[in-house]
């Protein structure tokens, strides 16, 4: 069954814009609360990142899991996995996440947890669908739900980055700079760090509301790269608006992404017969991964693009750890879902396990050239799907004759069409990426 509301990452949009507006919320609050207490007693948990328009939500939705007879505790601006492991630990029945992610502020979304603290299941996703077009009613005044607030929520999510790391680990001369994005961790990241010894310098950390993401966290590394320079830092770390994302730079400055990660955990824990089964890429994941990690004789898969996809691979095979090269990194031995700071502290570790420097560990990782480009289209006719890109596709995949990839995609947060030729000749990759990118671009005007 189709859904009407929910995408690949629950519900996102422009702020003000159908469906993210505060009447929507209060039906979507209502609605979650309905479903949810048709199982029973009722408890969620609502965080948010910390762009101005989740006040407005968080109102709204307060008010109408109350109408539903949901007890709410409110949990203040707080990265997307923080709530899905706080979800778990007060055993409430879901959690609540206001975010829009690596997005700009005039972009909101919500995201949900199960109390396993794992994304909702599609039957629970069609039930809110359901209830969000039938008429809203108030339970007896008796039994409205109660809203509190969770004032220690940030010590508890700090402890439990911590715990995620032998007791005895002390980052002591590691000079770090992390960026926080003006986003969900600019409280609790530098906290980590600096509590397990590291000398951190902080970028990002005065959210105003609207200025999240804004030329700043992983979607923007200049100012980490020019800082890690001038600091003579050994790394800087970035981290996207909700917490969920992490990219890091090495001490020459260059940019190292989520494939560089992922190999550096997984290789890790290969080498110390801790790594259950293999690893779970994505489409976009780059070929040197799969190659690199077929060298350490670790099994490799690929899944749809986004975070979802990538977890239900890692249980369906019982594997605990993949990612995507945005960043998404997926520690599953630690945590239920891709955390940012979970991700970092595993790469921090293996760096001091080998002792060598960040940019020694992404060596062994040798990548093919990989263009991506961006098309936005206005929707209408799927643009991928048109003969004429079709056709281009084919003919590019013939060119590269077996020693490259293409791949089209609509994004599931917005509305672009990614382009991505990957391959041996960076020239050529390019040259074919602007190609199939112009017809894109011909096709959707």
């Amino acid at each position: 069954m189709t859904k009407k509301y929910f995408g690949t990452d629950g519900i996102r949009g422009r702020v003000g814009e159908f469906p993210i507006t505060p009447d929507f919320m209060l039906k979507l609050g209502w609605a979650a609360g309905m479903a949810f207490r048709s199982m029973g007693a009722c408890r969620i948990l609502v965080g948010k990142d910390t762009r101005i328009s989740g006040y407005m939500f968080e109102s709204a939705l307060e008010a109408g899991l109350s109408a539903a007879g949901a007890d709410v505790m409110l949990l203040g601006p707080m990265p997307t996995p923080a709530i899905a492991y706080l979800t778990r630990t007060f055993h409430a029945e879901a959690g609540i996440v206001i975010s829009a992610s690596h997005n700009p502020h005039d972009d909101n979304g919500i995201k949900f947890f199960s109390g396993q603290g794992t994304k909702l299941p599609d039957e629970i996703e069609l039930m809110i669908e359901e209830l969000l077009d039938a008429p809203m009613t108030v339970v007896e005044s008796s039994k409205l739900g109660k809203v509190s607030r969770i004032n220690d929520a940030s010590g508890r999510y700090i402890e439990f980055c911590k715990s995620s790391v032998p007791s005895s680990t002390n980052f002591a001369g590691l000079k770090i700079v992390v960026d926080c994005a003006h986003g969900a961790t600019y409280k609790v990241a530098p906290s980590v760090f600096k509590e397990l010894g590291a000398d951190v310098t902080v970028l990002s950390a005065q959210p105003d509301g609207l200025n999240i993401n804004d030329n700043c966290g992983s979607t923007h590394m200049e100012q980490l790269q020019a800082a890690v320079l001038s600091e003579h830092a050994d790394l800087g770390i970035a981290f996207d608006g909700d917490g969920d994302r992490v990219l890091m730079v090495d001490h020459t400055g260059a940019i190292v992404d989520g494939d560089d990660l992922l190999f550096i955990i997984a290789r890790d824990l290969h080498e110390r017969n801790k790594l259950q089964g293999g690893v779970v890429g994505t489409l976009m994941s780059n070929l040197g991964l799969e190659l690199a990690l077929a060298d350490l004789g670790i099994p490799f898969v690929r899944a749809n693009v986004g975070d979802r996809y990538v977890i239900a691979e890692l249980l369906e095979r019982n594997w605990q750890v993949g990612g995507e090269n945005s960043g998404h990194v997926v520690c599953f031995q630690h945590t239920t879902t891709g955390d940012a700071i979970i991700a970092a502290l595993q790469v921090l570790l293996s760096l001091r396990r080998r002792e060598e420097s960040l940019a020694q560990a992404r060596q062994a990782l040798r990548k093919c050239p990989q263009v991506l480009l961006n098309v936005r289209f206005a929707g209408g006719e799927n643009p991928i799907e048109h003969p004429a890109v079709k056709e281009a596709c084919e003919r590019v995949t013939l060119a590269m004759a077996g020693r490259g990839r293409v791949l089209l995609r609509k994004s599931g947060t917005e509305p672009l069409v990614r382009v991505m030729v990957e391959g041996d000749d960076e020239t050529q990759v390019r040259g074919h990426a602007e190609d199939l990118a112009k017809l894109v671009t011909e096709v959707c005007a």
